[in-house]
């Protein structure tokens, strides 16, 4: 499936669900339209000496994906590392929330940020990469901070990556295996992947967590792990989501992988219902639901922090892709909040050491390929796909 078509079903399909709204916190205001007051993060602390004016303008900004600052997954991540830095160096922030998922309404949410003054815009989301591409070019000064993808223009007839981009890419398959290794360590047989849409990382996710659950299986001299599989086609949380995860934890699932979004508060509301266990995604989730034993997460919040710090040490790692995974600490599970009666921090530290020096080899999807039933070789492990 190629990712152009991906990115339009994607925009039809959660165009509905956005919102232009605005935030009452300090710092964190959300427009659409003309920028608003600024306010600095001195002032968020109750130091009101530093505000910045609407005609000076703010430093950093953040662009949202489909979604909001609060989804609980990439918006959120992202923003709380712009936030995070902002609030130490007293940099002063925004965020805006485009009207429409495309590529117009994207730029032109982009161009509303740098009209008001930023100087480098994080943009969450492979969405982005044809936005960032033609925005490149339009804005030479600023800086642009693109997670999940690297900028193309419309038909990939032309990937480039000008010396204002830092693209950012995460190996999705490793924290997807941390999360099915402990699942299964744990001494879980029966598991569950409830993925959004098949895009490239959440196929990458799935992947890893069958794999995980594997080699967890090898170790431990069990025969068969099942996991049943399947691809939402879309990010939202629904009836139909909900109703399926119901389905498999009624027919004795004990843990979902729910992978995509809002997707997973589909999984977590089944998983309250049938009294299963979840599995959150990107970031820790925890917070959500009892029901959530741990997360397989990108560490969004510290390579957007790592980025903006880059940019304001005048040190920006721009022209090139930026990949965070194991060997950087770039992934990882939630150990402080994970919910696990078995799988222990000495476990994880082990095999988290493992997957960093590389004696774990995961498969790649194939190109245009969303099924693991075809790629992967598993020894002690069935997957049934359910289309």
């Amino acid at each position: 499936m190629k990712k152009r078509a991906l990115a339009l079903a994607m925009a039809v399909l959660m165009t509905a669900t956005l919102s232009a709204c605005g935030s009452s916190k300090p710092g964190t205001a959300a427009t659409t339209a003309a920028p608003a007051e600024t306010t600095t993060a001195a002032e968020s602390k109750g130091d009101t000496s530093k505000k910045t004016d609407s005609s000076t303008g703010y430093e950093i900004a953040l662009v949202t994906d489909l979604g909001t600052i609060d989804d609980k997954s990439f918006n959120q991540g992202a923003w709380e590392g712009l936030k995070k830095y902002a609030e130490e160096k007293g940099v002063s922030y925004k965020y805006y929330q485009p009207q429409e998922g495309t590529t117009d309404s994207y730029l032109e949410t982009i161009g509303l940020a740098v009209e008001g003054g930023a100087k480098l815009v994080v943009c969450p989301g492979f969405l982005f990469e044809e936005p960032v591409f033609l925005a490149q070019d339009q804005y030479k000064d600023v800086h642009f901070i693109l997670l999940d993808g690297e900028p193309h223009n419309a038909d990939y007839s032309e990937k480039r990556i000008e010396k204002n981009v830092m693209p950012i890419l995460f190996q999705e398959d490793e924290p997807g295996f941390l999360a099915g290794y402990a699942a299964v360590k744990d001494g879980n047989t029966k598991l569950g992947f409830l993925g959004g849409m098949a895009v490239p990382a959440v196929v990458r996710f799935g992947y890893g967590f069958a794999e995980g659950a594997d080699y967890a299986a090898k170790e431990l001299g069990i025969d068969n792990i099942e996991i049943m599989y399947n691809y939402t086609g879309a990010f939202a949380a629904t009836p139909e989501a909900q109703s399926m995860a119901a389905s498999w934890f009624q027919n004795g699932t004990q843990a979902i992988f729910g992978c995509g979004g809002a997707v997973g508060n589909s999984v977590m509301a089944a998983a309250e219902e049938k009294g299963g266990k979840m599995i959150g995604v990107d970031v820790d989730q925890s917070f959500e639901s009892p029901s959530v034993i741990t997360s397989a997460m990108k560490q969004l919040s510290v390579s957007v922090y790592d980025g903006v710090k880059a940019h304001f040490d005048d040190k920006f790692p721009g022209g090139k892709t930026s990949i965070f995974s194991a060997k950087n600490d770039g992934i990882g599970l939630p150990m402080d909040t994970s919910k696990f009666t078995k799988f222990t921090k000495e476990d994880y530290d082990k095999i988290f050491k493992e997957l960093k020096d590389g004696k774990v080899t995961l498969v790649q999807p194939s190109q245009d390929n969303n099924n693991p039933t075809v790629d992967l070789k598993l020894e002690k492990t069935t997957i049934k796909f359910v289309e």
